[in-house]
């Protein structure tokens, strides 16, 4: 046994459970204490600090300035945010500073109210936090709509950007967003030089530093671009421009403190719920945020430590095991041959409460010392994740470096220019205007409460802004829920009824109106299309049911998807197979489809009974037209067809990834479960073609654990003792017939096989090396010289002759592939022990419809190869003397009466196309 797996005993779940003391958490929990007490720092942890402090500087100084606030109060910010916060938080790896998010609000403060009131403020909105957090409101907070979140973030980024953009142009802010657009034109009309061009550098350095290509752009990304900017800048100026604006950095004895706030209550108490609200949202958003960034981290490494261990496992050579390992015994954990890296913790998820208390916390720390507001950052938070951070230990050092640096390294931030850290902030403004949550909030079709929330911000402030937002997320709500389409189509007699949105009293009155304008004695199906339906519709809709019944009508109730509604399962279920939906498949190859062509395919005609004498609804496949060239087209309005985009592959295969996940995994996933439990044992080996148009579930009507496949091109067997012979296909026997202990094997063959196609027309070239495709369809040969041999019978179907050479390659391909079977030592065994069945089978595609292979031919025992057609009530008709696995051979017992011998000659031999030579020639060529 390997030495680095550890020994598990097979105790109960109880007992396999983590200790309490190894501080494994579930993932809702919040992270553990550390333990004994001590505070662990990581290398990591020491790197990533160093890697945000760098970060945080430039910011909290940039921030700061455009806050119009003392320059000290930014860095004292940061050091509060990064210890208080970092120590007492829910998120670990969160980075709490200066909140880029409260910089319109702060700036507005400190000009009505003074820097010392504005403190107070911030104690207020600190307290009010620590409240909410006892409360346990974090997770209310997040109930807002996103639309209205982002739309605030980005209204003050805009803010921001038009602010910082005077000071880059040498000039001064205004009061607000509105001023700063309105004053823009005039301060571009009396700009000076030196600023914007420093402002340029810094926004350039900030773009390209993360873009340096190669070795030397891998060594230097790991310096923030913030820093690199902003020294960048600082250099430039200093040789470049000596008289530019600076950081000014008073004396800390001239440090202002809070005082009691003057003012109207109702204001102050209006500013208190502001930096409140804002902070606490910036804040849990960035939690989120971290949350995600973290378990992504965690993804990626895990996926690189697996490939690095079967890189070594690959390269150090087998194990030894002292004993077999079952494959239980490795299902339960215990010691085999590998030896995996151990996984690592599960990823926390932070607690949102004890976040807002820290957070309410630093905010009254800060207060109180005459700190600016503090929040998480996102900016800061991101950077401390990726720089590798483990734990709470890199945000505290961060902060604990800032505190050191506000006091040693005074004359060293004194020289950095005011433009260079205004282009700074001004990116973060811009960068707070997110494409990504544009897309997402127009994609569910809440731009409206978007743009309005940006408006609202800038126009009258942060807090009506999200006043403003929410009342129009509720005004576009309510107009959801009080819309409501109703139409009404005929055609063939048949009536659809398609009620989309809310069904509501307020719709009544014109639900009423369509339902009557039906005649009393039809059919209709109503489709409805709405999560909910409150009492004066549903007795509405009921009504007219019973009356339309009463008079001898039928109705059905459907949903969008054409599922009946209040049906039991058993009768909604009692025409298909609920886990094969593959009559709706086509339906992710039509991304345009809208609702209305949707339903336009469903009244096309009276759609069939299932059994119960009532309307159905009809599939969409039901209705699609096929031309000649085996693309699909729908009806358009008019009624011509209007040819559907297909999807590309990659799109194609996440619809339908999805749709198996929305819909028919629910249904699966008990039986699937069953199956991983116990594992397969199929009762067939089935061997078909590759052909994508054969589905082997769907025209055998099988599920999981039902069907051992095996598919390739041709559906071929090689002997075991060819040359060059495929070893796959003959494992895949073995193992089906020696471990899986299948009862019967078919080989089924279908029409228009490529396979036979090529055995038959195409003719490699001698002088050019044989392809793979070539070389695999050598193991065809044999069946070109039965067909043409006059030793064997031709294969026949039953009623009728083979329509052309291919068909009759197909046919009598599959009888030769038979004969190979029974070559295989397996499969002679099984068979002398009467425990084993061979089954040959013809699909032909373009009439859906199966053909048996005769029982006698398939056991070897007749020379009449006749494959006999498969009616709907065969397998009922065997089923009461026979099992399962004879079902096949009995649906083609009766021997057609036009069965020639071989050597007939009054036929002639079928021939490929443009081959007068049959297969012969074929043969000459070498293939």
């Amino acid at each position: 046994m390997s030495a680095c797996v550890p020994t598990r005993h097979d105790h109960t779940s109880r007992s396999s459970r983590p200790p309490r003391a190894s501080g494994i958490k579930r993932p809702h929990s919040p992270p553990p204490p550390p333990r004994d007490g001590r505070f662990r720092i990581a290398g990591a942890d020491l790197s990533a600090s160093i890697t945000v402090f760098l970060l945080a500087v430039p910011m909290s100084l940039g921030l700061a300035v455009a806050m119009d606030a003392p320059l000290e109060a930014g860095l004292i910010s940061a050091a509060i945010g990064g210890i208080v916060a970092g120590l007492l938080g829910g998120t670990p790896l969160q980075v709490s500073g200066p909140s880029a998010g409260l910089t319109v609000v702060t700036a507005e403060l400190i000009q009505i109210y003074g820097w010392r009131t504005t403190c107070a403020i911030t104690i207020g909105a600190g307290l009010l936090q620590i409240l909410l957090g006892s409360l346990r409101a974090a997770r209310s907070a997040l109930a807002v709509s996103p639309a209205i979140v982002h739309g605030t973030l980005a209204g003050i980024g805009v803010a921001i950007a038009l602010a910082q953009l005077h000071i880059v142009l040498g000039g001064s802010p205004q009061s607000s967003a509105v001023a700063n657009a309105l004053a823009l034109p005039d301060q571009l009309g009396r700009v000076s030089p030196a600023a914007p061009l420093i402002g340029v550098l810094t926004i350039a350095v900030l773009i390209l530093w993360p873009r340096i290509p190669g070795r030397i752009g891998r060594v230097v990304r790991r310096i923030p671009a913030a820093l690199a900017a902003v020294v960048t800048a600082t250099v430039v100026a200093a040789i470049t421009a000596p008289g530019i604006a600076r950081v000014d950095l008073p004396s800390w004895r001239s440090h202002a403190l809070p005082e009691m706030p003057h003012g109207p209550v109702l204001a102050l108490a209006t500013a208190v719920l502001t930096v409140m609200l804002v902070a606490s949202l910036e804040s849990l958003l960035a939690s989120v945020a971290v949350d995600k960034l973290s378990a992504d981290r965690a993804g990626g490494q895990a996926a690189a430590r697996s490939e690095a261990d079967s890189t070594s496992a690959s390269s150090s050579g087998p194990v030894s095991v002292s004993g077999p390992v079952s494959p239980s015994a490795l299902a339960q954990g215990r010691p085999g041959p590998a030896c995996p890296s151990l996984p690592d913790p599960p990823v926390r998820r932070s607690d949102l409460d004890r976040e807002l208390r820290a957070q309410g916390i630093a905010n009254t720390l800060s207060g109180l010392v005459g700190g600016l507001a503090v929040s998480g950052g996102a900016v800061r938070s991101s950077a401390n994740v990726r720089a590798g951070a483990t734990g709470r230990a890199s945000t505290v050092l961060h902060g604990v470096w800032v505190l050191l640096a506000a006091g040693l390294l005074v004359a060293a931030l004194e020289q950095i220019p005011l433009a260079a850290l205004a282009a700074l902030v001004m990116m973060v403004g811009i960068q707070m205007v997110s494409f990504a949550h544009i897309r997402n909030v127009h994609k569910h079709r809440e731009f409206l409460v978007y743009g309005a929330t940006i408006t609202g911000v800038l126009l009258f402030g942060v807090l009506k802004g999200v006043v403003i937002g929410i009342a129009v997320a509720v005004a576009v709500a309510m107009h959801r829920l009080a819309r409501t389409r109703i139409t009404v189509t005929e055609q063939s007699g048949q009536h659809l009824v398609v009620v989309r949105g809310q069904l509501t009293f307020l719709a009544v009155p014109r639900l009423s109106r369509a339902l009557a304008r039906l005649p009393q004695d039809g059919d209709a199906v109503v489709e409805l299309d709405g999560f909910f339906m409150d009492h004066a519709a549903y007795e509405t809709i009921q009504d007219w049911s019973i009356a339309q019944t009463a008079h001898g009508g039928r109705v059905v109730f459907t949903g969008r998807s054409g599922g009946r509604i209040a049906e039991p399962a058993s009768a909604a279920h009692s025409c298909c197979r609920p886990w094969t939906p593959w009559r709706n498949h086509h339906c992710h190859d039509r991304p345009g489809q809208t609702p209305e062509t949707h339903h336009a395919r469903l009244d096309t005609g009276r759609a069939p009974d299932c059994g119960s004498g009532s309307v159905e609804d009809r599939s969409p496949e039901q209705n699609t037209s096929h031309d000649t060239s085996g693309a699909h087209s729908t009806p358009g309005p008019a009624g011509s067809p209007t040819a559907a985009p297909r999807r590309t592959g990659g799109n194609r295969l996440f619809s339908g990834l999805s749709s198996f996940q929305r819909n028919t995994a629910p249904l699966v996933r008990e039986e699937l479960a069953r199956l991983a439990r116990e594992g397969q044992r199929p009762s067939q080996l089935f061997i078909t073609c590759a052909d994508s148009r054969l589905v082997t579930s769907m025209i055998t009507a099988s599920g999981p654990g039902d069907l051992f496949t095996v598919r390739n091109i041709g559906n071929l067997v090689p002997p075991p003792d060819a040359e060059s012979s495929d070893h796959s296909v003959g494992a895949a026997i073995e193992y089906a017939v020696d471990v899986l202990k299948v009862e019967s094997i078919t080989v089924c063959g279908h029409s228009g096989c490529g396979a036979m196609q090529a055995l038959l027309g195409a003719k490699p070239d001698p002088d050019a090396p044989l392809t793979s495709l070539w070389r695999w369809l050598r193991h065809g040969l044999p069946s070109l010289k039965r067909m043409e041999s006059r030793h064997h019978a031709w294969a026949r179907i039953s009623g009728r002759l083979p329509a052309d050479a291919v068909e009759q390659l197909c046919l009598t391909n599959v009888v030769q592939q038979l004969d190979h079977l029974r070559a295989h030592g397996s499969v002679a065994r099984r068979l002398a022990e009467g425990t084993l069945q061979l089954h040959g089978m013809y699909f032909h595609v373009g009439e859906a419809q199966a053909y048996l292979l005769a029982e006698g031919a398939s056991a070897g025992l007749t020379l009449d190869e006749v494959f006999n057609r498969v009616d709907p009530g065969d397998a009922h008709a065997s089923s009461d003397s026979h099992t399962p696995a004879d079902a096949h051979a009995l649906a083609g017992s009766h021997t057609p009466s036009d069965s020639r011998s071989p050597g007939d000659a009054d036929t002639p031999r079928p021939t490929a196309p443009g081959d007068p030579a049959g297969s012969g020639e074929l043969e000459r060529t070498g293939v």
